[in-house]
C-alpha cells in the first residue's frame, strides 16, 4: 500500500517531465523542414527551407531529390549569409512559348533595392516603365538585353510586353552592389511596379506565377 501511495505521488512529476522536456535542438533529414545550418543532419545544408545535398560538397544522401529551383538545372554551388544557404545557379530552365516562371518586384530606380544600375545600359530607370530583370541563365550574358518579353499572369489572364534591362543575378548577392539580397532563384522575372500593374496584380503579395516568352 505504501509502494502505491508513493507511486501515485510520483507519478504528476514523471507527468510533468514527459510534457515540459523536448530535445534542445531538432536534426532534420533529407527535404525536412530547416531554417538555419544547424538544423540539418551530417553535410545536408539548408536550401529554401528544406534540408538538401551540398553541391559544393558533392554529395548524394538524397538520392533522386530534386532542384530546390526545379527546371532540371542542377545547383552551381552554394551562398551562406543571413544565417542560411542559397543555392547559386548558372542555368534555367528552358525557355519555351510559354516558359513558367515567378514575377518578383524590382526598384529600378537609383537608391532602390535593385542596387546598382542596370546592366544592359548602365543606367537607373523610373518604376513607370515597363521593364524586367531575368535571372542568370534566362539572362543569357546579356544576349536578351533590349529584347521585349511577353508576361501573362496565370491569376489574372492578363498580359504585358516589357524589355529586358538587368539580370537577377543567380550567381552572386549579400552585398552592396545586390542590395544585401541573397541570390536570385533561376527562375524570376523581377519585374517594375508598372508590370504588375498592367497585370492587375497586387504588389504587396510579393511573389506570383506568370508565364514569358519572346516577343
Amino acid at each position: 500500500m505504501k509502494y502505491f501511495g508513493a507511486l501515485l505521488l510520483a507519478l504528476p512529476i514523471v507527468i510533468s517531465i514527459t510534457l515540459f522536456s523536448s530535445p534542445s535542438h531538432a536534426i532534420s533529414s533529407c527535404n525536412g523542414p530547416c531554417q538555419t545550418l544547424d538544423d540539418c543532419a551530417g553535410q545536408l545544408i539548408c536550401i529554401n527551407g528544406r534540408c538538401h545535398d551540398d553541391p559544393d560538397v558533392g554529395t548524394h544522401t538524397c538520392p533522386n531529390t530534386p532542384s530546390p529551383s526545379g527546371g532540371g538545372c542542377r545547383p552551381s554551388g552554394t551562398m551562406h549569409c543571413h544565417g542560411q544557404s542559397y543555392p547559386k545557379y548558372r542555368c534555367s530552365p528552358r525557355v519555351t512559348s510559354s516558359t513558367r516562371a515567378t514575377l518578383t518586384n524590382n526598384d529600378f530606380s537609383r537608391g532602390g533595392d535593385g542596387g546598382g544600375p542596370s546592366e544592359c545600359d548602365d543606367r537607373y530607370h523610373k518604376n513607370s516603365e515597363l521593364i524586367v530583370a531575368l535571372s542568370t541563365g534566362w539572362y543569357a550574358g546579356g544576349s536578351r538585353c533590349g529584347d521585349r518579353i511577353k508576361i501573362t499572369s496565370t491569376k489574372t489572364g492578363r498580359s504585358v510586353m516589357a524589355k529586358v534591362v538587368d539580370e537577377c543575378d543567380s550567381m552572386n548577392g549579400c552585398d552592396d552592389e545586390h542590395d544585401n539580397q541573397p541570390p536570385c532563384r533561376n527562375d524570376i522575372v523581377d519585374a517594375s511596379n508598372a508590370v504588375w500593374h498592367a497585370l492587375e496584380l497586387d504588389i504587396e503579395v510579393g511573389e506570383e506565377d506568370v508565364t514569358w516568352s519572346m516577343a
